[in-house]
């Protein structure tokens, strides 16, 4: 990927890491039901869609993996930025699971068409160029091979409201503690088109949960309107595939002679 000018990229790379190389804040919010929910619709759509015997590839695993290794047919691979974080999905994960400590500004250090599946969940968001991002995903996916992603949305019912009355989206804050690390956020329309530019068929998008945070500060939730309009929920959750390469035209008949 080419880096952006006057070191932005290098600058977004040092922030993330500094906020989550340990994966302490990771390990602070995935046991809330929000993250709970978002992980095992993910991880259950990847369990569905993968096909195949090549491995798994859990791109920004953080410390806890989303995938266990025992639901998928082929091996599974775990990737991050962050070495102690790393470090720590790999021992949960077991000795089916294979740790590489890469950073996804900078390519991937695959063969082209290795996996079967590609799973990446709340990073997408974090990288100035998200379509070369996607474009990476496509290659080290082989023909046919799903991607899952989720990513926070921009456009929540609640937040669709704020709008309308001057206020920022809950995702544009630049004075929250990890929000600011948010720079591309999308809504779900925007996410089937930037996957289509990257060269994948949206398949699906579905959410965790419809939420409206009253105004003492609980959150009232329905995950029955996820269901029925993933648009308005607070995390996407996304399934796309590498299309499959067409076949070779069959030649019929006797070739043409001089």
């Amino acid at each position: 990927m080419a880096e952006p000018p006057t070191g932005v990229q290098a600058h977004g790379r040092r922030a993330n890491r500094r906020s989550y190389h340990d994966g302490r804040r990771v390990n602070g919010y995935v046991d809330d039901p929000y993250h709970r929910i978002r992980r095992a619709v993910a991880a259950r759509m990847v369990a569905e869609g993968v096909t195949g015997t090549r491995p798994v590839l859990e791109l920004g695993c953080g410390p806890r993996g989303m995938l266990d290794p025992a639901d998928l047919p082929g091996p599974l691979v775990l990737a991050d930025l962050a070495e102690t974080a790393l470090a720590g999905a790999r021992r949960a994960a077991g000795p089916r699971a294979l740790p590489v400590c890469l950073d996804v500004t900078r390519g991937l250090p695959f063969r082209s068409g290795s996996f079967a599946g590609l799973l990446t969940g709340e990073l997408i968001e974090h990288v100035y160029d998200p379509v070369a991002l996607l474009r990476e995903c496509h290659r080290v996916l082989a023909p046919g091979g799903l991607l899952v992603l989720t990513t926070p949305n921009l456009a929540t019912v609640q937040d669709r409201v704020s709008f309308l009355l001057g206020r920022a989206p809950r995702q544009v804050d630049p004075l929250h503690p990890y929000l600011w690390l948010h720079i591309r956020p999308f809504t779900a329309s925007l996410l089937r088109r930037v996957l289509r530019r990257a060269g994948f068929v949206p398949l699906s998008i579905r959410s965790n949960q419809v939420g409206w945070r009253l105004p003492g500060g609980r959150w009232v939730t329905s995950r029955l309107l996820a269901r029925l309009a993933p648009g308005l929920g607070g995390s996407l959750i996304c399934a796309a595939r590498r299309p499959a390469e067409p076949s070779s035209p069959r030649v019929t008949g006797q070739p043409n002679s001089v």
